[in-house]
């Protein structure tokens, strides 16, 4: 789950980390309002969840509260990357006099979080480690331990900060860390972390990524939540406890265990097909849950063929089938379907099937060649 950059900040705020004064505002006259209280210059600032807000307009400076309302007014009717604007921060403009990078994350090969930092801040942190990897700083983190203080400073020193600094910088990384761990986030990153004219740091810019398997312990984040960003299936399998995500494909999937479904995506691409969505019905689903995510796959245009792969074990097959033959009733599917139920219950499974339209396989390899000569046409 990612946050705005205004709810980012305002959890950084929490854990001690400095931000600018300013307020998120829905209207052009709210943004005015916060201006005037601001007494100064402010930056506008779009609030949706893509990268590239400043290049394509989306962060604009206002000279007085006049000037405000006017760039809010444009900013709210801005569409960025395909997502509406619907709220604008508006923050007290800063001098700048230099940038830094500063984030956490999970570093999957090493199995530890890694803290990252670079002097290079303000620009895109993919595009300096493409370019210029030796001007990023790195340091694992035990997870036991957590973030020591020597780490704080030999990152500290790895991007040349001055050390009157040192101090402060330790207390950001700290509240970082912090934050990062208590919201069990997967990313915790502020890009760029200043230093200001008057000699202070200041976070002028925060991003969060929430894992979304822990958010049952942070019942406060479902408010927060940007559905504008998230496929409309997405949404609706996240109703039914389904594990969904929709790509760019042509074959559904549905499968039970994420392990099976990455397999049989792996196996549609060895044969020369391209899977239209990852969709784990989990263990136990019943003939409800099975019939929602039958509905979400059909429910895709670009889908030309569906297969379902079900390895019976805490899953019963006869439920699988009894869900396909519902959601069948329902929505009356007009693509080619291919099912492989193996199994506890398969042959239960396979009878009531039977009057069903399926092709059906025993194999997974049999299965994913006819789903993908059912997508080209080869198979009706």
């Amino acid at each position: 789950m990612k946050l705005h950059e205004y709810q980012s900040k305002q959890l950084f705020a929490r854990y001690g980390i400095p931000i600018p004064k300013g307020r998120v505002a829905s209207t052009a006259q709210e943004a005015k309002q916060i201006a005037e209280e601001l007494g100064g210059k402010v930056v506008i600032k779009s609030q949706v969840l893509v990268g590239g807000r400043g290049k394509a307009g989306g962060i604009r400076l206002a000279k007085n509260p006049t000037e405000a309302e006017e760039l809010a007014t444009q900013i709210l009717s801005m569409e960025i990357k395909g997502l509406p604007v619907r709220k604008v921060l508006v923050d007290e403009a800063a001098n700048i006099s230099s940038e830094i990078y500063l984030g956490i994350t999970n570093d999957r090969a090493a199995r530890k979080p890694v803290i990252m930092a670079s002097a290079a801040g303000g620009v895109d942190i993919e595009e300096v480690a493409r370019v210029s990897p030796e001007k990023i700083v790195k340091v694992h983190i035990d997870p036991l331990l957590g973030l020591r203080d020597y780490q704080a400073r030999d990152v500290a020193a790895g991007i040349d900060l001055p050390r009157d600094h040192w101090k402060n910088f330790i207390a950001i990384t700290h509240g970082l860390w912090k934050v990062y761990t208590e919201c069990d986030a997967t990313l915790a990153e502020i890009n760029p972390l200043v230093i200001t004219a008057e000699n202070q740091l200041i976070a002028l810019d925060g991003k969060m990524i929430i894992d979304d398997n822990a958010l049952f312990r942070h019942p406060e984040f479902s408010e927060m939540r940007d559905l504008d960003a998230e496929a409309p299936s997405e949404i609706e399998a996240r109703k039914y406890g389904l594990s969904f995500i929709k790509l760019d494909g042509d074959i559904g999937c549905m499968v039970n265990g994420a392990g099976l479904a990455m397999t049989t995506m792996d196996i549609i691409k060895l044969f020369g097909g391209n899977p239209a969505n990852f969709l784990d019905i989990g263990g136990g689903a019943n003939a409800d849950k099975v019939a929602a995510a039958f509905r979400i796959i059909l429910s895709d245009p670009n889908v030309k063929a569906v297969l379902l792969n079900v390895f019976g074990g805490i899953t019963r097959c006869d439920e699988v089938a009894h869900g396909i033959v519902a959601a069948m009733q329902e929505v009356k599917p007009k693509v080619p379907m291919v099912v492989r139920l193996v199994g506890t219950n398969a042959e239960e499974g396979r009878e009531i099937l039977a009057t069903a339209q399926m092709i059906t396989a025993e194999t997974l390899v049999d299965a994913a060649q006819k789903a993908v000569a059912a997508s080209k046409g080869a198979i009706q």
